[in-house]
């Protein structure tokens, strides 16, 4: 028996019903030989300095410039609090008899192939594992995915560089946040991305409120029955030298190109341009749209 391991308990809804997985159990789906169940995003994740050594502290007023930098010797996980349950479930799965080969289901990229190899590890399994890749949750796409399965071990250097990105964002941002944070004596949450991040939309809202109007200059080439408007130009003078250079001239068409297009009608939509397009359409979120998918498969 195959035990498929998906990101979200939407997508494992949605992969069950493809294979036939279609009997309801505690946190998973079961049936045509396989077992489908989630990991509800990360259940396994870096540990938090106190993990490593109590002098750290989780408090701030526990924090001291002494006890920096942190650079952990030999890297520690644990299991999120807030999802032991499910974790619980998927680690008897894997330890269960019936299983034979594991398929790692989670999303197609570093951060999904993060998610699964963490609990792989933590719970400490060998079973042969293969990668299902796809990204479209169209019925057809996962039916592609599951007859082109390929060994998980050709993901190594993708879960390198997940693991490697994951790392870094720990050792910049909770060393930044203590360093800040004991500088000036309040909680200043600094992050490798959500900083320069933070840093680019302050600098766009400044450019918006002293937006200062600038001139530009075309010039236009009236031909009767249509007007050609060059690019804009930044420089006056620039644009009068065009214009008397043409004045009086006459234009001559060097090259007309025709081409006859076919326009298929668009595919139906996958979870991830409907989520874009419901926030276009209606401002949902993609939390929204996600949730609103599942109620109606």
């Amino acid at each position: 028996m195959q035990l498929v391991i998906a990101e979200k308990p939407s997508v494992g809804r949605s992969v069950a019903s493809v294979i036939g997985a279609t009997e309801k159990k505690d946190g998973y789906l079961e049936g045509n030989g396989y077992i489908v169940t989630w990991c509800i995003g990360h259940l396994v994740q870096l540990a938090s300095p106190d993990k490593y050594d109590s002098k750290y502290g989780t408090k701030i007023s526990e924090w001291s410039f002494s006890t920096l930098p942190i650079l952990p010797e030999h890297w520690k996980f644990v299991v999120s609090s807030t999802t032991k349950q499910q974790f619980q479930v998927i680690q008897e799965l894997m330890q269960d008899s019936r299983v034979d080969e594991i398929i790692c289901a989670t999303d197609a990229g570093r951060e999904g192939e993060c998610i699964f190899r963490y609990v792989y590890e933590k719970i400490g399994c060998t079973k042969p594992c293969k990668r299902l890749w796809i990204s479209s949750m169209e019925d057809k796409a996962i039916r592609e995915g599951f007859s082109n399965l390929r060994p998980d071990s050709d993901y190594d250097n993708l879960y390198a560089a997940g693991l490697c990105r994951a790392k870094a964002d720990w050792l910049v941002g909770l060393n930044s946040t203590r360093l800040f944070t004991c500088r000036y004596g309040t909680l200043l949450s600094i992050g490798r991305v959500q900083t320069p991040t933070l840093a680019m939309i302050v600098q766009r809202d400044y450019d918006v409120k002293h937006f200062v109007k600038q001139k530009f200059f075309t010039v236009e080439l009236d031909c009767g029955t249509f007007v050609a408007s060059s690019e804009r130009i930044d420089e006056e003078e620039s644009a009068k030298n065009i214009a008397e250079s043409c004045s009086g001239k006459t234009a001559t068409i060097s090259e007309i190109k025709k081409e006859i297009k076919t326009v298929n009608p668009p595919k139906l939509y996958d979870l991830t341009t409907l989520q874009r397009e419901a926030n276009r359409q209606y401002g949902y979120t993609a939390l929204t749209s996600l949730r609103l998918y599942a109620v109606f498969i």
